[in-house]
């Protein structure tokens, strides 16, 4: 008799702790749809603020180039062409640095070049140099981007280590080519405004890339490809 009740008893506590399970289950799956909607939505919200962003410096670009000929700011503009395509094309990322410090550089970073203006100013260095120079970094950034490919995002992520092509030189060549573009930008449109408006950029983004580093680095792979290739940006100095 003491064995029944004793088996039915157990049996009621597995009973109970399953009820339980299912209860905290069905509490735990609205929150985690409620956390997947949030990020989709920002991840939505990022998307259209990049292309509303490139469409604005399309905008004054283009017009410039009817007005003036001038192809530096054109090719510019096609570098950040790519990052529209390659944002739209991501894929999903296994970790996410969804910080305040890294929203923060991340806009810094982007807002600088869509608010350039091209400039009347004599520029400081001859178009065929600043042309030249622009032509040349802009298969720097199209070399970068093809090999991180859907793995390219704004926001710091994991979305797969890559270490070929032009990341066996330093870590973060597309942002070297951003650097050498800008530069060439500015000879071509020297203002204070645009001087201003890239520095801040400039800085920001290799701050970002600080950061991006720092979420990367929790994969051993990533680890590894540091001690393989030493500089993030620029060979000899950062």
């Amino acid at each position: 008799m003491k064995s029944v009740l004793v088996a039915e008893a157990a049996s009621e506590s597995r009973v109970a702790a399953a009820v339980a399970l299912r209860l905290d289950l069905g509490r735990q799956a609205p929150a985690r749809s409620d956390a997947r909607a949030q990020v989709d939505l920002a991840d939505r919200g990022a998307r259209i603020l990049v292309i509303a962003l490139f469409s604005f410096m399309a905008v004054r670009i283009g017009a410039d180039f009817l007005a003036t000929g001038r192809l530096t700011g054109l090719l510019m503009l096609a570098s950040e062409a790519l990052v529209v395509v390659f944002t739209v094309l991501r894929r999903a990322p296994a970790t996410v640095d969804r910080s305040l410090r890294a929203r923060a550089l991340t806009a810094l970073s982007l807002l600088g070049p869509p608010l350039v203006k091209p400039s009347l100013l004599p520029p400081i260095a001859p178009e065929v140099i600043t042309v030249g120079l622009s032509a040349l970094v802009l298969l720097v950034v199209i070399g970068g981007k093809m090999s991180l490919g859907r793995s390219f995002g704004l926001i710091p992520a994991n979305r797969g280590i890559v270490s070929t092509g032009l990341y066996r030189l330093v870590r973060h060549p597309i942002y070297l080519g951003y650097l050498i573009t800008h530069v060439a930008f500015v000879a071509a449109n020297p203002t204070m405004w645009n001087l201003a408006l890239l520095v801040t950029a400039d800085i920001a983004l290799m701050a970002r890339a600080v950061c991006e580093e720092r979420t990367l680095a929790r994969d051993e792979a990533y680890r590894q490809y540091q001690t393989r290739v030493r500089w993030r940006v620029v060979p000899g100095m950062f």
